[in-house]
């Protein structure tokens, strides 16, 4: 049983967590896909090598804009999300996850689908994970806030302009 934190411990986690460490799936992962495979039973074999395939390629990469995932040999698969898109952020443990240390976790954007856009497999410290990608998440979007507000935004300027054209004409026309 884990007994909560106060908030300023989270703060400072994710502050110590460096994730541009991580490059690939924790070596238990494998060991995960192993026993998924046994669950099988006849067709362990079948299931898995696209799993070992999959531990083998998969690669992950953290940098000041976003998070990238590829997996894939013969249909390779890139995923590049910015800290801006990033919606939600959910961690699963299965029970076999669990026994292992392991757990997932999902970045979620609003692209109309209702799976995650992105699962970071195979992570042995989930927790500080989806603390530092919240801690990114919120400050892309505070960042693209105050630039709005100062009248960074291009669009938002044009609009303006628009609607102080109307306005005058509005006046031009009242008189």
């Amino acid at each position: 049983m884990t007994l909560p934190t106060p908030a300023g411990e989270h703060e400072q986690r994710s502050s110590t967590f460096d994730p541009s460490s991580i490059t690939r799936p924790d070596a238990r992962l494998l060991t995960y896909y192993i026993c998924i495979s046994l669950l099988t039973l006849v067709f362990a074999p079948i299931t898995f090598i696209p799993l070992w395939i999959r531990y083998h390629t998969l690669r992950y990469r953290f940098d000041h804009e976003g998070v990238g995932m590829s997996v894939g040999i013969l249909f390779k698969r890139e995923t590049y999300l910015t800290y801006r898109r990033i919606q939600d952020i959910h961690v699963t443990r299965g029970i076999i996850q669990r026994w292992l240390g392991l757990a997932s976790v999902a970045v979620q954007t609003a692209s109309g689908s209702s799976s995650a856009e992105m699962t970071i497999e195979g992570m042995a410290d989930p927790d500080a994970l989806r603390d530092w990608l919240y801690t990114k998440m919120r400050g892309a979007h505070e960042h693209q806030n105050t630039s709005a507000q100062n009248g960074g935004d291009e669009a938002l300027i044009l609009l303006r302009e628009i609607r102080d054209a109307l306005q005058s004409t509005r006046a031009g026309g009242a008189s």
